[in-house]
């Protein structure tokens, strides 16, 4: 079952004019106690029908608050509500804190952090550099930001703040597509050969222990294979594509691999300790047939962008259309995204628990 807990809006602070910060407070159940560069999943009944959406958390692990960041998308229901009527008291259903776009913390070590944000993408990108920059005393970070403008820089003075908090240890590279620059490397579009510029004038790669990217999905592919052409390994580069660049769950393949002809699937769910039996069609995901046969199933962007809907599957071969959530280990012990999961095998045994 997909848990939600009721979170009251203590805060609600613009941040540019299509985005706000809304700070959270627990009320009654759940555990949102947070790691770096995770999201929430909330849900709202807009006049009927039932959205859920996620956004990432922008505080810092240290700051003692529960904040996410939500620009304002054309036509997005949700993020058009939170800018502009979302009030302090409001109350919000959500799914305790998910995600894995994340390294874990050590103290000791002096590592090197290069961090691309895009957008919207810098709300799991600044709950990461805050973080790090408390809880590892020795670390360095840079973060290459790009943006239309200045007046689109989601969290520009707190960003400006930690930078002067951190002087020597954090370095801001503002790449803007539209406002003139000093400096022509920091005009225009992220791209191959940007970041090459990047590598050879500004950024000493060959010290970066750890790279986070998360923006649109273009930049994100030019920057990851820039990254890996620069000598970082696949295991140092950590992406999130963030769900506005998704409009919807991707089409399904039109020859899909080894499609069973059999009229139907038995397909066996297990979910919150229980198992379920039922037969489910080929042109389903696994979460269509699972919500169809009343298993309350945890889902968000059905887009394969967030990781909420992930189950392990057991036994049986599936065609996962689209993956932006998980990562490559977790593909090969079987784990997959059910809104993009549909069967090619005449039986299925998945496992929401594992």
């Amino acid at each position: 079952m997909a848990r939600f807990y009721p979170l009251t809006v203590t805060d609600v602070t613009k941040t540019t004019r299509d985005a706000v910060a809304i700070t959270l407070e627990a009320r009654d159940g759940g555990d949102f106690t947070f790691t770096q560069g995770q999201y929430l999943t909330f849900k709202r009944d807009f006049d009927g029908t039932e959205l859920r959406r996620s956004y990432s958390i922008c505080s810092g692990i240290h700051d003692g608050t529960l904040r996410v960041g939500i620009k304002k998308v054309a036509d997005g229901a949700f993020s058009i509500w939170a800018n502009d009527d979302l009030t302090p008291g409001t109350v919000i259903d959500a799914m305790e804190p998910m995600g894995t776009f994340h390294t874990a913390l050590e103290p000791d070590k002096a590592k090197t952090y290069l961090a691309f944000a895009g957008g919207s993408g810098i709300t799991p990108v600044l709950s990461i550099l805050k973080t790090v920059l408390v809880a590892e005393p020795h670390a360095r970070a840079t973060l290459v930001y790009a943006n239309r403008s200045v007046s689109t820089i989601m969290f520009r003075e707190e960003l400006e703040d930690l930078k002067n908090l951190y002087m020597g240890r954090f370095t801001i590279l503002h790449i803007l597509e539209t406002d003139a620059q000093d400096i022509d490397l920091f005009q225009g579009r992220i791209d191959a050969e940007k970041c090459a510029a990047l590598f050879t004038h500004w950024i000493d790669i060959a010290s970066v222990d750890t790279a986070f990217i998360c923006g649109p999905e273009p930049m994100m592919k030019a920057i990851a294979q820039s990254l890996g052409d620069h000598g970082l390994t696949k295991d140092q580069i950590k992406f999130e594509l963030f769900a506005s660049a998704q409009t919807g769950r991707l089409a399904r393949r039109t020859k899909p691999v080894a499609v069973t002809t059999q009229a139907s699937i038995a397909a066996t769910v297990t979910l919150d300790g229980m198992t379920r039996s039922f037969d489910m069609g080929h042109d389903m995901t696994v979460l269509e047939a699972a919500l169809d046969n009343a298993l309350d199933a945890p889902h968000a962007c059905r887009a394969g962008v967030c990781s909420t809907c992930k189950c392990k599957l057991l036994e049986g071969e599936v065609d996962m259309v689209a993956n932006h959530a998980l990562e490559d280990y977790e593909v090969e012990q079987g784990y997959i995204l059910s809104c993009q999961s549909y069967p090619v095998s005449p039986r299925i045994v998945v496992d929401y628990d594992q």
